[in-house]
């Protein structure tokens, strides 16, 4: 037996101790999530979800990185809970997110529109623009919060499907409108 040979029969035997290694927990971890309306970025930082995008995971992350903490790893498992709520939700098994969210990433426009959109928008209910903007005690800003919900950082999770245009046609979303249809459709069924 050569002496490299002798080397790796010692890789082998019972009294190796190989562990795979353990990563420092990350300020924020993240992951991607298919779903039927397209893939995911999910975020949690300090068990708050901060980030449900269908942004690109490079974007996102930088994002992330800027505003919340420059310790972002994709880690999963923080997410569990996340993504079981979020198929639940898509499977039409679930009607509302029990889950904290920040909006850390969101501008201090859009946290004002953001905040209260649950309450302004009841599951398989729709809202228009317009009207979100008197909710909101800021009656001409239609457009304003179009483009805050269009930037919204937490698709699904804080409902910017729900709301439409004045004339109930479907207009702009993140992810796209065959995904916004899916949603309304989905919570009109139920």
């Amino acid at each position: 037996m050569t002496d490299l040979e002798r080397r790796l029969s010692r890789l082998d035997g019972p009294n190796l101790d190989a562990r795979p290694p353990v990563f420092p927990t990350a300020d924020v971890s993240y992951t991607l999530h298919d779903t039927p309306i397209g893939q995911l970025l999910l975020a949690t930082a300090a068990g708050k979800v901060v980030a449900s995008s269908f942004g690109d995971e490079e974007t996102m992350t930088h994002r992330l990185a800027t505003a919340v903490s420059p310790r972002v790893l994709r880690q999963p498992a923080p997410l569990d809970d996340v993504r079981r709520q979020l198929d639940e939700f898509l499977a039409g098994e679930r009607r509302t997110f029990d889950l904290e969210v920040d909006l850390t990433l969101a501008t201090d426009f859009q946290r004002l529109v953001l905040t209260d959109l649950p309450r302004f928008t009841a599951y398989g209910r729709t809202t228009t623009y317009g009207e979100l903007a008197g909710d909101i005690e800021r009656p001409k800003a239609a457009r304003a919060v179009g483009t805050a919900l269009g930037a919204n950082p937490l698709c699904v999770v804080l409902p910017c499907h729900r709301v439409i245009g004045a004339s109930g046609a479907l207009t702009g979303y993140a992810g796209g409108l065959d995904a916004k249809r899916f949603l309304l459709n989905l919570e009109s069924k139920s």
